[in-house]
């Protein structure tokens, strides 16, 4: 089945989709993107997602295409084009193109462009990966300094993602003066004697959609949280640890730069946070 797309204001057969040469997206990586997942046939946290959206573009300047209620009947009607009962749905605004290629942005009233569609993803939620844990290497960060904005800046995690595949695991965490920042395309949590920790929001890491709620559901079960720097031997000494992301929700991981976490399987907490985020996601779709 061909997919139909969105791109600047218009629903295309995907092979009909065409962006100019000169978008900077293209030409710049001058974009930001959002993924939002699709259960039951419904949106997972969009208001979360349009706000972050909401917040990259103000960073960079950026004019937004469509008014966040307009967003939404996009994405509502993708879904329902393509049949979307699991999967994901895919946003990217750019700068736009002003007819050629120039560091310097285009004039203020250069229109933003557009594109969204949708990747059907069966058994999303009942993910086989998620019973059997990721393996995780930890690599050197030196991707730029705004890693708070979700720009399309990706070639650095694709590579961290290639560098794990080479040695038979699953993601990479990244590592930057001595502390894990985050992994390739989520947010890094250890649970050590039954404290949650992860890295605190800065800068240096991506405000997290589904890394706010999974804290709000932790801290409402009662879980005990520490949000502060930690090194990669800290975690390697976990009892168990997780990731977290819009498209693979709470993933648990089973091992570090070779060292076994636990008996090697997903461990309770990140295994209980799953549920409890895939229960309310459900709960609260639209």
């Amino acid at each position: 089945m061909m997919r139909t797309v969105f791109v600047n204001g218009e629903y295309l057969p995907e092979d009909e989709a065409k962006i100019s040469i000169f978008d900077r997206g293209f030409l710049m990586a001058d974009a930001v993107y959002e993924v939002t997942s699709v259960l039951d046939g419904k949106l997972i946290d969009f208001d979360g997602h349009a706000v972050r959206l909401e917040r990259s573009l103000r960073e960079l300047d950026m004019a937004a295409p469509c008014s966040k209620d307009e967003l939404l009947e996009i994405h509502r009607k993708l879904v329902e084009e393509n049949g979307i009962v699991e999967g994901l749905v895919y946003l990217q605004v750019t700068r736009g193109s002003d007819g050629d290629r120039d560091f310097a942005f285009p004039d203020a009233d250069t229109k933003p462009g557009i594109v969204l569609f949708t990747q059907n993803k069966p058994n999303l939620a009942d993910s086989p990966a998620s019973k059997k844990g990721a393996k995780i290497i930890s690599i050197d960060d030196i991707r730029w300094g705004r890693r708070d904005i979700k720009t399309v800046q990706l070639l650095y995690p694709s590579m961290g993602k290639m560098m794990a595949k080479k040695a038979g695991c699953d993601d990479a965490w990244m590592v930057e003066d001595g502390y894990v920042t985050e992994g390739t395309s989520n947010n890094a949590y250890f649970i050590k004697n039954g404290t949650i920790v992860t890295r605190p929001l800065s800068t240096d890491i991506l405000h997290g959609i589904t890394r706010k709620a999974v804290l709000r559901l932790a801290e409402e079960a009662q879980m005990q949280i520490e949000e502060r720097l930690f090194t990669i031997d800290e975690a390697k000494e976990a009892d168990e640890a997780f990731t977290t992301s819009a498209s693979a929700f709470v993933m648990p991981v089973v091992e570090i730069d070779g060292v076994q976490l636990g008996d090697g399987t997903p461990g309770p907490i990140a295994k209980r946070l799953r549920e409890i985020y895939l229960d309310e996601s459900r709960k609260t779709a639209i």
